[in-house]
Order: structure tokens, then sequence, then C-alpha cells
């Protein structure tokens, strides 16, 4: 039986860049062929995820001078500028998965980075307009959730292309790029909108026009579709039948719904609750930075530990920081409330490289139940990737419902104490899932080292 060769992505004709042979579990493959062009289609993924993270969160810092500009608007509407983008975000993230198989993922890439323009252009043209209205201004933020949309696809197109072995570490680092995002968008975006000597929102969404056109180009001249990715999309239906499909779906809630969650909701509490703008424009990145920093440490350690585990560890950082931000905002404490967020942040990306190292193991364990044959394995390793943009999609909500939360909290009863409360709550809950389900022993996936 003849063998597949490997077509050379630079020798890609008309039909583009597809390679037709793919196979990272084989160590001299791996070694002679796979290892490079995974390496360079991972660095241009997290290039144009990491334009597409900093897009999706424009607002978030944004809404902080918007009434420097002519808008009176109230903390509630603020927090629902931050919260809009995240939901559209959240809801395109399950077509953008089905983008991977049906289009390619370097074909995505491409499409996907040039749609950014849209909310860019939509942003630089309607903050500065205070006559359009609130409602037209919701309407041009949702826009924003183009951004939000790009993790999943670039998630599930990188899973194909790396060995189960190194497969956190990588998945951690396109995550990690991307997730960066939030914090350059935070750090330069107040720089930028005052250059000159006054104050341009516009220049916010202009200033990334151009790098959105550049990731389409870098995709178009650097990446590479894998046939192995390009299938029909039954394998994203399949993977909903799997209970743990919906039970990652509620961890990744907890770990990156509250990323995305506080990082769109950071700047405004610090303005809402300690009055305190100067901090917000200045110092607010640190929390998305450390997070995304702290997101391949979690993948990391989960290669050698086991997600389960460290997906706990997590949990139970969340929690203290919950119980800490509210001890803070009882005591009107701004050092201990800064501390305790950025406690947050870390256990938020130690979450997010966990729980998505147990979702390959956890299908990759399935497919050796089912007799591990190479066409099974296959099988897993498509629905892997399909549910990993399921699970996204899902867990991006809590993007939406952390600063609703916050804005319902803060109309409600004048303080974001009960928000804080819930989310002390909802983390133990959290972290007694976990345990229940992958950690406790007698679990059978326990007993397998998720």
């Amino acid at each position: 039986m003849a063998e597949t060769v490997l077509t050379p992505p630079a020798t890609q004709t008309a039909k583009g860049r597809w390679i037709d042979h793919w196979d990272p579990e084989d160590p001299d493959f791996w070694r002679e062929t796979g290892r490079p062009i995974a390496r360079r289609n991972l660095i241009w993924s997290i290039f144009a995820e990491h334009i597409g993270f900093s897009v999706w969160l424009l607002w978030s810092i944004v809404v902080v001078r918007l009434d420097d500009v002519g808008w009176n608007l109230t903390t509630s509407q603020t927090l629902w500028l931050t919260a809009v983008p995240s939901g559209v975000g959240a809801v395109l993230r399950l077509p953008y998965t089905f983008a991977v198989p049906k289009f390619g993922g370097r074909n995505w890439t491409i499409a996907s980075a040039l749609l950014l323009i849209i909310p860019c252009a939509g942003l630089a043209w309607a903050v500065e307009r205070p006559e359009i209205g609130y409602g037209t201004l919701l309407l041009v933020a949702a826009t924003a959730g183009l951004g939000g949309g790009n993790f999943a696809s670039s998630m599930a197109n990188i899973s194909f292309f790396y060995p189960e072995r190194e497969k956190g570490f990588a998945l951690g680092l396109n995550a990690a790029g991307g997730n960066l995002g939030v914090a350059v968008v935070q750090k330069v975006v107040p720089q930028v909108i005052v250059l000159g000597g006054g104050l341009v929102l516009a220049y916010a969404g202009l200033m990334y026009i151009p790098l959105a056109v550049i990731a389409a180009v870098c995709a178009f001249l650097f990446m590479d579709n894998l046939s192995e990715a390009k299938a029909d999309p039954k394998p994203v239906w399949r993977s909903l039948r799997h209970p743990d499909t919906w039970v990652m779906s509620l961890l990744y809630i907890g770990t990156f719904g509250s990323f995305i969650g506080y990082s769109s909701a950071f700047p405004t509490l610090l303005t809402a609750v300690f009055d305190r703008q100067d901090i917000a424009l200045t110092w607010a990145f640190l929390g998305a930075g450390i997070g995304s920093l702290a997101r391949p440490l979690g993948g990391r350690l989960s290669d050698s530990i086991g997600g389960a585990k460290i997906t706990m560890v997590s949990f139970a950082g969340l929690a203290v920081g919950a119980f800490a931000a509210l001890w803070s905002v009882q005591h009107q404490n701004l050092g201990v409330f800064f501390v305790s967020f950025m406690f947050l942040f870390v256990a938020t990306g130690i979450g997010n490289g966990s729980t998505y190292r147990m979702i390959s193991r956890i299908f990759q364990l399935k497919g050796q139940a089912d007799g591990g044959s190479p066409e099974t394995m296959l099988q897993m390793r498509r629905e892997a990737a399909g549910a990993l943009g399921v699970i996204s999609s899902v867990g991006a909500f809590g993007g939406f419902l952390v600063p609703i939360c916050y804005a319902w909290s803060k109309s409600e009863s004048g303080t974001i104490q009960p928000a804080l409360r819930f989310y002390l709550v909802f983390f133990v809950v959290l972290l007694v899932v976990t345990w229940v389900r992958y950690v406790r022993r007698g679990s059978s996936l326990a007993a397998q080292g998720v």
C-alpha cells in the first residue's frame, strides 16, 4: 500500500495550502516534518487571535472616557457596553468552530481577520457622536463580538497540529497570545487616544484596522490548512452527546468566563466603586496581562500533574480571591481590591489552561475506550476539536454574565457586594463538581489521569 506523502506547503497549487498527510503522534514525522510546520502555524494563529481579542475588548477601556466626549452614561449602561460584545462573541464561537472543517483553518483565519474591520470602523464612527443615542452605540459595540469568535476557530485549528503530549502547552500558548490582546488594548489605547494633545476616541478603532489587514495577509502567506481537519461538521454535533462536553462547559464558564468578564468590567469597577479613573486607565491592563501569562503555565502543569487537579486549585484560588475582593469593598480598601483582582486573574489564567488540557485528554481516553484504532482516534480528535468550540462558546457567556451581574448588583443595591457573594459560592460549587467528576477516588476518569 503506497504511503501518503506530505505535500510541502511551499509548493501548494491553486487548491490552496492544503496538507494531506498529518500524523503528529508519529515521533519521526513530528521530529522531521511536523514540528516546524506546527510552530509556524501556531505563531501566526497567535498573532491573528491577538488582534481579535484586542478588538473584542476595545470597549472595556473606551467606555471609561465616553463621558469626556459628551456621553452621559450610568454605571449600568457602561457595563452593558462591555457585556454585549462578550455575549455576541460567545454566540459566534459556535459557527466559527464549524468554519474550520468547512473552509480550512488558514482560510478562515484570513476571513475572520478581515471581518474585524467592521467593529473597528464602527467604533471610530460612533464614539464621538452622542447624538446617535445609546441604542445605536450599543449596536455598534455588539459588532466587536466578531473578535471573540476568533478564539474558537483558532483553538480548534491548532488542536489538530500538535501531538497529545504537547497539546496542553501549545493550546495554552495559542490562547495566552490571544488573551494578551486584552492587556495590550487596555494599556495602549489610553495613550493612543490622547496623541496630539487632545482626546480622540476614534483612534482606538482606527489603529486596529491596518493590524487586522496585516493579520489576514500573514495568515495567507504563512499558514496551512489540514485535510484531516476539513471534514463535515458532524463531529461537532457528535461532541454534544458526551456529558463531559457540558460539564466542561460549566467549568469553563468559571475560568474563561471569569477572565473575560473581569477583564471587561475591571476598569469600570475601579471608576464606579473607588472613583479612580486614573488607575483604571493606567493599571487595569495588569489583570488581563497576568491572567494571559498564567494560561500556558496552567497547560504545562496539567501536562505533568493532570488537568483536573490543577483546575481544582484554580477554583480554590478564585474563591479566595472573591472573598478578598468582597472584604475590600466592604472596607473600601482600594489596595486589597486591586491585589485581590490580580489574584483572581492569575487563578483564571491557570484554570483556562488546565480546563483546555482536560478536554483533549478526555476525548483521547474515550477513543482508547472505543478500541483505539487509528480511525477511532481520528474521529475523537475531530470531536474534541468540535467540543473545544462548543465549550469555548458556552464558557464565553461568562464574559457577558459577569458585567451584567455587576450592573444588576450596583443598580439594585448600590454596591457590587451581592455579585461578589454570588461568585464566591459559584466557585466553590465548581470546585466540588471538578472533584466529584474528575478527581474523586472511584471516578473512572480520575483513575486514568484526566
